[in-house]
């Protein structure tokens, strides 16, 4: 017999097989009764005849509860109208543990209940597909900037300083009375390895301490975030419009029966190709005001602001060169206009927000410690990262990919908390 998946069934039509499982649906017409079954790759249905299988087997079928785990063995036959397209002839069904009452049962639940039973809520069709999608979107990415000679590199998840502003980071007690936090980036350690290795890039989580219950925030999240030395803005914006491009073309090929599962929109995703539109920050304002917005120049955009630009393009669209104002530290100045920085922040359409953050990086070393000190940050604690400007400073750039409202968008989800597999919120930290 041999022990299979219900995701390569069709490989032992008409073989002799085992399937383990757990227990979605079950129903019964006498002397045939049906068995959907998820095995974690997929589901597919078991149909027990009591003339083709033994009386004791054939009758365990009433002691099975939802979720209950299970084995059956028996002949796979090809059936259209089962799930999948073939179903299992069973001869025998053993039972691994009945379930007690399961609390998440095929009727409407409010969202507070389902995240506390998110352990659970898992296991649900959809939420099963979203999470699918966010398997491939960090395999995909992965495997874009291995195959491009990238080197991955882990960053630190405590830090001993800020990175993106000092009112948004989780403070933790360290040793002999040191102070700790959560990191908010990897990326000023990426800049590090990229003067050793010159292209690489983290995949890993990320904190901010922000008050935020809008639908694009959590606590905690997960970002990628290459680093190219000798490399600029336009540069980077080029390797994130192909990621992007590469992200989307491969979840359309791997995960279109998750798609299917969640309704999406696939016409949407099928225009995402290059080019992509980019604006400045300036045309970018003029569009909200001209939407009516009395959008005050210098300030950076609210997920309204970005909402309302994004709808004026069908394809994800680049936003370029914001006030140095309402930018870090660690961006460069434009060397042609002084009051703005070369940076990028690259926003989904249909009204998903910024996906991708990145800049040139400022590489002089007496420019970077006067914007530390401006910034309120001291550049006594920042010593090691202007070390990288002292010896062999070169032009750099890098971006972070937000992984979860990535997935949100190419899922048509509306909330990022459906992204990740245990959500980190305001008032959220269990389980």
């Amino acid at each position: 017999m041999n022990p299979i998946t219900t995701n390569n069934i069709d490989q032992y039509e008409g073989k002799t097989v085992t399937l383990s499982g757990w227990l979605v649906h079950k129903r019964s017409s006498g002397k045939v009764r049906f068995l959907v079954v998820r095995d974690g790759t997929g589901i597919a249905q078991v149909t027990l005849v009591k003339a083709e299988m033994d009386e004791e087997h054939f009758e365990r079928y009433h002691s099975l509860t939802l979720e209950s785990s299970l084995m059956v063995t028996g002949i796979v036959k090809k059936d259209d109208r089962a799930p999948g397209g073939y179903e299992i002839l069973a001869s025998q069904l053993n039972i691994l543990q009945i379930a007690e009452e399961y609390p998440i049962a095929e009727k409407e639940h409010g969202v507070g209940f389902l995240l506390d039973h998110r352990h659970l809520w898992l296991r649900s069709s959809k939420q099963h597909a979203v999470l699918r999608v966010r398997h491939t979107v960090i395999q995909t990415a992965r495997r874009f900037f291995d195959d491009r000679g990238f080197i991955l590199l882990d960053a630190p998840i405590m830090t001993p300083v800020a990175c993106e502003g000092t009112t948004t980071l989780f403070e933790t007690d360290y040793f002999e009375e040191q102070k700790a936090y959560l990191s908010q980036s990897g990326q000023l350690y990426m800049e590090a390895g990229a003067m050793a290795f010159r292209k690489v890039y983290c995949c890993g989580p990320t904190f901010r301490a922000e008050k935020s219950k809008t639908r694009r925030h959590l606590t905690e999240f997960w970002m990628i975030e290459p680093e190219v030395a000798f490399a600029g803005l336009p540069d980077i914006m080029e390797l994130a419009e192909s990621l992007i491009v590469t992200i989307v073309k491969e979840v359309l090929s791997s995960n279109r029966e998750d798609l299917r599962t969640l309704e999406r929109d696939v016409s949407k995703l099928e225009m995402i190709e290059s080019p992509f539109e980019s604006i400045s920050y300036d045309r970018a304002v003029r569009i909200l005001r001209n939407e009516g917005v009395p959008f005050e120049r210098g300030n950076d955009f609210g997920g309204g602001d970005e909402t309302l630009i994004s709808d004026q393009f069908e394809k994800p669209v680049f936003i370029h060169r914001y006030p140095a104002s309402s930018k870090p530290f660690y961006m460069k100045n434009d060397p042609e206009k002084s009051s703005v920085v070369l940076c990028m922040d690259l926003l989904a359409p249909e009204g998903y927000g910024e996906i991708i953050g990145g800049s040139a990086r400022e590489e002089d070393v007496e420019l970077l410690s006067q914007k530390l000190s401006n910034a309120g940050l001291s550049p006594e604690a920042f010593s090691w990262y202007l070390d990288l400007r002292k010896y062999g400073s070169v032009p750099h750039a890098g971006f972070g990919m937000g992984i979860e409202r990535t997935v949100a968008w190419i899922c048509g989800i509306p909330h990022v908390r459906e992204t990740i597999p245990f959500p980190r919120l305001l008032q959220r930290l269990y389980p």
